[in-house]
């Protein structure tokens, strides 16, 4: 008698592949779209995202990724070619060029939080030095006796050299509260803000960053660092950084060369 034949196992379903969500800008109110797109761009260049001399996807793709119309992409990359980050032409596309020399001491591009976090990781902090401090000393201007973790040291961009005697873009002196004071751990481990290294610690967020300019003397033991003068002219960038719950967890001072420091602001009507 014939053995049956061995049945066949029926092959396996294949599987629709899902359709990709468009990329969220954060659509924050007030904020235009376009000024959100160039944001998000910006950050993916400085990143390393998009690889200087390579191209952006094309409007229709840029459009399709953030769901948005074709008039807000065009937008957000007419203000990537002022600031000097792409270039475009005619049936070639968009590609993205290197950064202009002067964007190691130029922080004028840090216009929202999303930006500190690609200022922060374009560039490297060589801590020099770190104690805990009293902050109810009135010319460190904390908003709390403390005490507070004192970090001081250069930040240089990651093409720089101390070791060459490559001029660091600024002296940057950061004051963290005590409660987040663990984060000096992992300073030599991982790149990226101090603030950022709150929140993933500690599961604070960050909201809120009051920021203030102000020019004065170059301090005794920071000039020679930042190679000026005695006496020179620095920009000081002040900013202090609030949680969700309106305390505040770091404070950061920056002195940045005043012949090199470039400040810009676009007012627009509403």
């Amino acid at each position: 008698m014939p053995r049956p034949a061995p049945s066949t196992p029926p092959a396996p379903a294949r599987k629709t592949p899902r359709a990709r969500a468009p990329a969220q800008l954060t659509r924050s109110v007030g904020e235009p779209l376009w000024r959100q797109l160039v944001q998000s761009l910006r950050a993916d260049i400085l990143r390393g995202v998009y690889r200087v001399g390579t191209q952006l996807p094309t409007e229709d793709e840029l459009a399709g990724k953030f769901a948005v119309s074709r008039h807000t992409v065009r937008e957000a990359l007419r203000q990537l070619r002022v600031d000097g980050l792409v270039s475009s032409r005619q049936g070639s596309g968009t590609t993205v060029m290197p950064p202009p020399p002067a964007t190691h001491f130029n922080v004028h591009r840090v216009a929202s939080i999303d930006e500190l976090i690609a200022y922060a990781t374009e560039s490297r902090y060589v801590v020099e030095r770190s104690e805990l401090i009293d902050g109810r000393d009135p010319a460190l201007e904390l908003p709390a006796p403390g005490p507070w973790l004192q970090l001081q040291g250069f930040r240089y961009h990651q093409d720089q050299d101390p070791a060459q005697g490559d001029q660091p873009i600024c002296w940057t002196e950061v004051f963290v509260a005590r409660e987040y004071a663990g984060v000096e751990r992992l300073m030599n481990r991982q790149r990226g803000p101090i603030w950022q290294l709150i929140e993933d610690m500690f599961g604070e967020r960050l909201v809120e960053v009051e920021q203030t300019l102000r020019v004065c003397p170059v301090p005794a033991h920071v000039h020679a660092g930042l190679q000026l003068e005695a006496g020179a002219s620095v920009v000081e960038v002040r900013r202090v950084y609030r949680t969700s719950r309106g305390q505040v967890a770091e404070v950061s001072v920056n002195l940045y060369p005043a012949e090199k420091f470039r400040f810009t602001m676009k007012l627009q009507r509403a």
